[in-house]
């Protein structure tokens, strides 16, 4: 009896099932749009500051560039997955000095776009949504974009809120190496909208995801919350 041709069939057979079960599971991937808003500082600090050096005139400055943003991605993809994350704390503090409560405005525009809202206090959180938030194995991080203040070390998501001048709140880029590669993309883009990012987190970053983050060399300008902008002399980098 010869059993070569059954043999060789069934052999087609388990390669067909083994090619479609990878072809389910690669269209069963899905990717996740991450946009993070820092908070912004108080009035009774910032008003000690010369004019012209001032910050966060406006409560929003951080919160109405990503609700931009967040448009444009649907726009594209209504069906897009988007996480928000926001700075909690910067949020309630500057509540009381507006004399309203800002955190349901915040809501408001997670209510009208259909995106998942995260509040979050500090660095460790934020990474730990990256890590584990989603099934990285089979959601992956297409987009990382970030609102708020920086310095050339780090992202400062309180700054000038709790003490003049400081931040409470930060991630810096020493913390980097604790996120996971391979939780993005090949081509995810990934970008900081916040001052001087650019001239070293953005190098860290790479290093640390194996991703390129643009950064700001300079100081970016949010008067124009719609449209950000970079101040004189600064420009674009991705480390």
């Amino acid at each position: 009896m010869n059993l070569t041709r059954p043999i060789h069939t069934c052999l087609l057979l388990l390669g067909l099932v083994a090619s479609l079960g990878f072809a389910s599971a690669a269209s069963a991937q899905s990717q996740e749009y991450v946009i993070v808003s820092g908070g912004p500082a108080l009035r009774k600090w910032e008003d000690l500051r010369a004019p012209g050096t001032q910050h966060d005139r406006w409560w929003g400055n951080f919160i109405r560039p990503a609700r931009v943003r967040i448009e444009e991605i649907k726009k594209q993809d209504p069906n897009a997955m988007i996480t928000w994350l926001v700075y909690r704390t910067a949020f309630v503090t500057r509540s009381t000095e507006d004399n309203r409560a800002l955190t349901p405005l915040v809501e408001s525009v997670r209510d009208k776009y259909g995106v998942r809202l995260m509040w979050f206090d500090n660095g460790t959180q934020l990474i730990n949504y990256l890590n584990e938030g989603q099934p990285r194995g089979r959601v992956k991080i297409c987009s990382f974009e970030y609102y708020g203040h920086s310095n050339k070390y780090c992202f400062m998501f309180d700054y000038s809120n709790l003490v003049y001048g400081v931040s409470k709140s930060w991630l810096h880029e020493k913390d980097l190496p604790r996120i996971r590669r391979g939780i993005f993309t090949n081509n995810a883009f990934c970008k900081s909208w916040g001052c001087h990012t650019g001239e070293s987190m953005s190098r860290a970053w790479r290093n640390a995801t194996g991703i390129p983050m643009i950064g700001a060399y300079g100081k970016t300008d949010y008067s124009n919350p719609v449209q950000i902008e970079l101040s004189f002399g600064g420009h674009w980098t991705n480390g």
